[in-house]
């Protein structure tokens, strides 16, 4: 197989062709990173085939790996496919669980500009000990695959993992990118940290997330608290902790459903989306370049989003086209965007009832 320059075999490894674009958006991250920091010292800890271990060293500029797989199975391929990585003595390569690699890191004080945990399911559990392996201005990049507890299917395992109350409502997705944040921001701010993030995306039913640790705690009351959603009218509102208790929903007067605690800030980070953008543009990569743009757009928005499956059923309307939607709504004087989460959907910061309205006008 081939992947960009990354060229590896798959045999017995875990190897997704279709996530070719989670992996682009890594390696440009990581490549901006190599840029400001002058160099890069990257923590894989679920590596599967190798591919990603490879595109950020052939790609993103990587100094030195530490490439783990808890699979001892995969030795033979993962060894072979590391073979030329090894023979440079760019890296090493070990079979270990990914907390007993994380702690180490911790106890040996060896700290790593990228840690890169592609988990099959959620990364909860790690939640605690990847800040402890992170440089502080280093990145962390998250993969959860497990969206029914993310998208409020399975509350008791919403509650284990996150602390939070997941409840299901048409803008869960996104739902799931703030659960991911707000659970690694809690657990970093115990420890008197905090993170950014850098970029948040869902794809092909699961959920990306690459974030900077920081010298100190980013979580507050504003950024950090509930998403109410109204089953009676499908308004969505923001929900203080102040007003826990007080809040029903400002279309109907109902009771709201809640969703968390989450985080209630950005999911990007512009700027960094802005040098994303122009790597990729210099590497080529239309389609990532295209991505970014939306990305860049659909931040400082509201919480959720309005799909347009609700907005018809709801108003009673045929489905609108979204640039229809997005143009009616800026020309009356709301902000609105498209989204990468959903391609039937517009954030915007006016309500369903307005969006509605705009649209039988």
């Amino acid at each position: 197989m081939q992947e960009e320059k990354a060229i590896f075999n798959i045999n017995n490894t875990f190897y997704r062709p279709e996530s070719k674009i989670v992996r682009d958006l890594g390696v440009l991250g990581a490549a901006i990173a190599q840029k400001e920091r002058g160099s890069l010292r990257v923590l894989e800890v679920m590596s599967g085939s190798g591919v990603r271990a490879l595109r950020y060293w052939l790609e993103s500029g990587a100094d030195w790996l530490w490439v783990n797989d808890g699979n001892p199975e995969i030795k033979p391929t993962l060894d072979a496919n590391l073979e030329s990585l090894l023979q440079q003595k760019k890296g090493k390569i070990t079979y270990k669980s990914a907390q007993e690699v994380l702690l180490e890191c911790y106890l040996k004080k060896d700290h790593y500009d990228l840690v890169d945990i592609d988990a099959f399911g959620s990364p909860a559990s790690l939640f605690s000990a990847i800040p402890l392996a992170t440089k502080i201005g280093g990145l962390i990049y998250l993969t959860n695959t497990d969206g029914r507890t993310l998208t409020g299917h399975n509350l008791e395992n919403s509650l284990a993992d996150y602390g939070a109350y997941a409840r299901n409502h048409p803008a869960a997705h996104e739902q799931g990118l703030r659960l991911i944040i707000a659970g690694l921001q809690l657990e970093s701010a115990r420890l008197g940290l905090g993170i950014t993030p850098i970029f948040s995306f869902f794809f092909g039913q699961s959920y990306r997330v690459m974030v900077r640790l920081t010298a100190n705690r980013q979580l507050n009351s504003h950024n950090y608290g509930f998403l109410g959603y109204c089953h009676s009218c499908g308004e969505y509102q923001s929900v203080p902790w102040p007003k826990l208790g007080k809040i029903v929903c400002s279309g109907d007067g109902q009771p709201l459903t809640l969703t968390g605690p989450l985080w209630l800030g950005s999911l990007h980070d512009r700027f960094y989306l802005e040098k994303m953008a122009d790597l990729a543009d210099q590497w080529q990569w239309k389609k990532v370049v295209k991505l970014l743009e939306i990305m860049r757009e659909e931040n400082d928005f509201p919480p959720y989003f309005y799909s347009f499956r609700e907005i018809g059923r709801r108003g009673k309307l045929d489905l609108p086209k979204r640039e229809d939607l997005i143009a009616a709504l800026l020309e009356q004087g709301y902000r609105a965007a498209a989204t990468h989460i959903n391609p039937q959907a517009v954030k915007t910061n006016a309500s369903l009832a307005q969006c509605i309205a705009l649209l039988k006008d």
